[in-house]
């Protein structure tokens, strides 16, 4: 059985808003996003790059990320996050 791959990334708008997110798969997830069909937010608000991404294990562990950054970070901090682990796929 082939094993999964389970990312959280960041995405950079126009607005120069963030937006975070889940995938198994970050290049195709941000062409969903620039097409407009990624998510409800990403259709308002056009994504220019991905400026953070990183891989799990599990499914499970890649959500609590994902909470945790939408839900306990502020901005600054997740402009922090992305300033000590930029990775840019675009």
């Amino acid at each position: 059985m082939e094993n999964k791959k389970h990312f959280v990334y960041i995405l950079l708008t126009e607005r120069d808003t963030l937006y975070c997110g889940y995938t198994d798969n970050v290049e195709k997830r941000f062409e969903q996003h620039k097409c407009g069909k990624g998510a409800k937010y990403t259709k308002a608000n056009k994504p220019i790059k991905v400026v953070w991404h990183k891989e799990f294990e599990t499914k499970s562990d890649a959500l609590k990320e994902e909470y945790r950054i939408k839900h306990s970070l502020t901005r600054e901090e997740k402009l922090e996050l992305i300033k000590t682990n930029y990775c840019s796929l675009s």
